[in-house]
Parts: C-alpha cells; sequence; structure tokens
C-alpha cells in the first residue's frame, strides 16, 4: 500500500480504539528513513496496548505489518515501524518528553479526528 494511503489507514485506526490527537506527519521532503510519522495520545498504558494491538490485527489483514515494534513492556510509548509510516503511541506525559512534533516541526502536519 502506498505510503500516504497507509498513514491514513492507520490514523483512521487509531481513531476507531478512540486515540487522542491524532496527527499524521508528512516527512518526505525531510528524511529518507521514513514518509510519514502517525502520532497519537492513548489515556492509559491499557489504552495504548489496545491500540497496538489493534493496528497489528488489522494491518496483518491488509497485508502490512510492523518491521518492528517497540515499548510493549512499559507501555509508555509503543513505536510501531511498518517502514515507510512509523506510528507513535504515546502517554500523554511520554508525548510532551519527547516532543516529536517540535523535534520534526518542519513537517507538514495534518491532524486527524472524528470530524474529517
Amino acid at each position: 500500500m502506498e505510503s500516504k494511503k497507509l498513514a491514513a489507514k492507520l490514523a483512521d485506526l487509531i481513531l476507531q480504539k478512540k486515540g487522542q490527537d491524532i496527527i499524521i506527519m508528512d516527512l518526505r521532503k525531510l528524511t529518507n528513513v521514513t514518509d510519514f510519522f502517525v502520532i497519537c495520545t492513548a489515556s492509559s498504558d491499557t489504552q495504548v496496548k489496545a491500540i497496538a494491538d489493534f493496528l497489528k490485527e488489522e494491518t496483518a489483514k491488509i497485508d502490512e505489518t510492523p518491521w518492528h515494534k517497540e515499548g510493549y513492556s512499559n507501555l509508555k510509548w509503543v513505536l510501531m515501524d511498518y517502514v515507510n509510516v512509523v506510528v507513535h503511541i504515546f502517554l500523554e506525559d511520554a508525548r510532551k518528553f519527547y516532543n516529536l512534533e517540535g523535534l520534526w516541526a518542519d513537517a507538514a502536519v495534518k491532524k486527524v479526528s472524528d470530524e474529517d
């Protein structure tokens, strides 16, 4: 699946699990490491795990599986690397601390919500 469509699909799946403050950051003009970040906040470690598990299950149905996963041991920040799209699922304090939006401030950002 094309990376932009995959990023949108992942954001939609996060919405289905009530992820908050979802954004898609377009990094294509800034790095060749990945095309997009999909970033969201979860309200608890249980929700972090639920979102990550749901993404893994649902993307397997469309033959997309994460190449790498990190953060399942503490559930404050789970990273799921789909190569061209990297998903970051944060607890609120961790998201503020790591400040990926600030580090990649030159990226084009699209906010994703139920109203879209």
